[in-house]
Formats: C-alpha cells, sequence, structure tokens
C-alpha cells in the first residue's frame, strides 16, 4: 500500500496494530478522523492515555476497575458465595449483558495453553484458590471457560486444586458450540447456559 504522506502511513501502521485491524479498516478510520474536528481526535487520544493511565485491576477478582476493588466484588446486592472463573474482561462484560448471573468473578487472564508456553503459573489460579480458602462462605465456583481443548485443561487443573474442600464446582450447560468463544455467543443462549449449569465431571474420578 503506497502512501501520499509518510504521516498518513505512520498512523495507517499504529492504528493497524490493533487487533482485527488490517490496514485497509486502519487507512478508512484514519482518514475519518482526518474529516473530523481536531477536537475529536483529541477527545480519543485523551480517553485512550486517561484510560491507560488510571485504569486499575480489582485486587480481588482482576477484572478492569476505578478502584482498587471493582463494584461487583464491594456490592451488596451480589452473591459473594458464587464465583465465575473466565478466562478474560471479555466474558465478564458478556455475561454481565445476559443479566442472568448474580454472583461474583473471577479473572484468570488466559487459559493454559501449552503450545503458548503459558502455564499455570502465568495465571491467576492461585489468588482463586486462596478466595476459596480464605472465604468463609464460599459455596459454588462456576467454570466459565470457552469449552476449547484449552479451557478444558485449565477447568480439570483447577478442579483437581479444589477437589479437597467442601465446594461445588459447575461448568456452564454445553449449549455454547465446541471451540466457541463466550464473548461471541449471543445473551439468550449464553444466560441459558449459566441458568442451567451442571456439576463439572472429572474424569480423572
Amino acid at each position: 500500500m503506497n502512501f501520499p504522506s509518510k504521516l498518513l502511513e505512520e498512523a495507517v501502521l499504529e492504528v493497524s496494530k490493533l487487533p482485527g485491524i488490517g490496514k485497509k479498516t486502519a487507512l478508512r478510520l484514519v482518514l475519518h478522523l482526518l474529516k473530523k474536528e481536531s477536537k475529536d481526535s483529541e477527545s480519543l487520544a485523551h480517553a485512550l492515555l486517561n484510560a491507560r493511565e488510571h485504569i486499575q485491576y480489582c485486587k480481588k477478582c482482576h477484572t478492569i476497575s476505578d478502584e482498587t476493588v471493582c463494584d461487583i466484588c464491594t456490592s451488596n446486592k451480589r452473591d459473594q458465595r458464587v464465583i465465575c472463573v473466565v478466562e478474560d474482561i471479555r466474558d465478564v462484560l458478556a455475561i454481565e449483558n445476559t443479566n442472568q448471573y448474580f454472583g461474583v468473578y473471577h479473572v484468570l487472564g488466559g487459559v493454559i495453553s501449552p503450545m503458548e508456553r503459558i502455564g499455570p503459573e502465568k495465571l491467576n489460579i492461585e489468588s482463586l484458590i486462596e478466595r476459596v480458602v480464605t472465604g468463609t462462605e464460599i459455596k459454588e465456583v462456576i467454570l466459565g471457560l470457552s469449552p476449547t481443548m484449552e479451557g478444558d485443561t485449565t477447568a480439570f487443573f483447577i478442579t483437581k486444586k479444589l477437589k479437597n474442600y467442601p465446594i461445588r464446582i459447575s461448568t456452564i450447560a454445553r449449549g455454547i458450540p465446541f471451540g466457541g468463544e463466550l464473548e461471541y455467543m449471543d445473551e439468550v443462549t449464553l444466560g441459558r447456559s449459566i441458568a442451567t449449569r451442571t456439576l463439572f465431571e472429572n474424569k480423572e474420578d
């Protein structure tokens, strides 16, 4: 792709580094911003820089938060005895949009993937175990992981870690197709999968 301006080329290159954005889409976005008033570009830049500088991760569940502990973890309207374990923050947003879940979350920050050299030590698994051990009233851990090989491996590992504790370990119903990502499921299907969750079957037992 040839550019009439080095500044335009640089802008397109930076935007195309975003996931799911190719150079053609990046060019369209940059040209759109150039047509708008400068204050619009400044507002966008300010919002991104402000988010990058001030957004935190909840020290309890690891989701994105404006405070040290997120609104979900501090809410007295949420059932603090039920923890839904998810891969990343996008899954929290997807589940929240169903309006079918009223517990709290634990964001792992990924799944176990030997191919990508991601082991349990690189995920927020130990802090999950600590929440269960120190939480006097934890009654259920829902494994809300995508039904992929990596997701199942992670669920199996967590189950082994928690098997000696008197809690219910469940998984979202498999109305979600194998290999499907939670964030792309429609709200009705995902909500129904949470509502009809089942006990996790540990094939080692």
